[in-house]
């Protein structure tokens, strides 16, 4: 299961949805077809079990399940992140080290963080990745994201970069990320491997000028990232801003109005997937909204509308 693709990784590595059937069992056949969609709709990777995952909504057996089945089926066709977060420092070094084991290229980890208060010093921190990194030899991508209410300096991040042998990519989607993306690159400098866009790509072209050099965005529509990413990572800037501002309003709607329910909507109607459930207690987004992203995506044409349908 051993990828071919060589690092720095680059490009599209999109979050994939976790796919459950309508009773909100887990739907392993439609999580391969979900699979095979986003590989041949252009990602270069693959993240999953992150929050656009539902990941807090598997059990620990559903989540090695989940792991197990996507990366045997994508059986090294591109890169796969595996996100393994868990407050105890123990306990995510245990979960890097069986994705390692079960071919995971990477491995995503927020900060230590648990509901609104508990929360631990930067020492703590650093010891944290230093112990997941010593229990595996593939790199650690710190997700430095407002869910965790963890404030994470670019000192601390690049003092990570050059002391902890496999902390080396950046998945930055903070306020200000451009910036944040800007000064980690100058304060790292050959240690930041990979400096990454989030967030669905809302802020991808101030981010690529950053220095970005990834995306991780939501899964309906890679190939519509890499029309921006591609020109982009190419030296042509002006087709790249062309096509960020044709995608925007639905890269926008993503990000504000269905979150991530909006993988799975574009999934549903293109009939890669059989439902679009989602797990107690999230809720169905409003049917206006469905509609809405059904609309703006019909006007871009995405091969997720298409694929199941051929």
């Amino acid at each position: 299961m051993t990828t071919t693709a060589k690092r720095p990784y680059r490009g599209v590595f999109p979050v994939a949805p976790t796919i459950f059937d309508d009773r909100g069992e887990l739907d392993l056949a439609g999580q391969r077809r979900c699979i095979d969609f986003m590989i041949d709709a252009g990602s270069n990777g693959l993240c999953i079990l992150a929050n656009f995952s539902e990941q807090f909504v598997l059990t620990d057996a559903e989540r090695e399940q989940v792991m197990v089945a996507v990366l045997e089926h994508v059986a090294g066709r591109v890169p796969v992140i595996v996100t393994t977060t868990h407050f105890g420092s123990r306990i995510c070094a245990e979960r890097s080290r069986q994705a390692q084991d079960a071919g995971a290229a990477m491995v995503m980890v927020m900060p230590p963080y648990h509901g609104a208060t508990f929360r631990v010093p930067e020492k703590a921190i650093f010891d944290f990745y230093r112990t997941v990194s010593d229990a595996i030899d593939i790199p650690i991508m710190i997700q430095d994201a407002p869910v965790a209410g963890t404030p994470l300096s670019v000192d601390l991040l690049a003092r990570m970069a050059r002391e902890i042998p496999n902390v080396s990519y950046f998945k930055i989607e903070v306020p200000m990320a451009a910036a944040k993306l800007r000064d980690l690159i100058a304060a790292g400098g050959d240690n930041i491997e990979g400096p990454w866009d989030g967030e669905e790509a809302i802020t991808l072209m101030a981010d690529l000028d950053a220095g970005a050099t990834g995306a991780m965005t939501g899964g309906g529509y890679p190939d519509g990232i890499r029309q921006i990413i591609d020109p982009y990572l190419a030296g042509r800037r002006e087709e790249a801003m062309a096509a960020y501002a044709r995608w925007l309003p639905l890269i926008n709607y993503e990000n504000r109005q269905c979150g991530l329910q909006a993988a799975k909507i574009l999934m549903k109607e293109g009939g890669v997937i059989g439902s679009e459930a989602v797990r107690h207690p999230l809720q169905k987004v409003h049917p206006a909204a469905r509609a809405g992203l059904i609309e703006i995506a019909r006007q871009l044409d995405p091969v997720v509308l298409r694929w199941g349908r051929q």
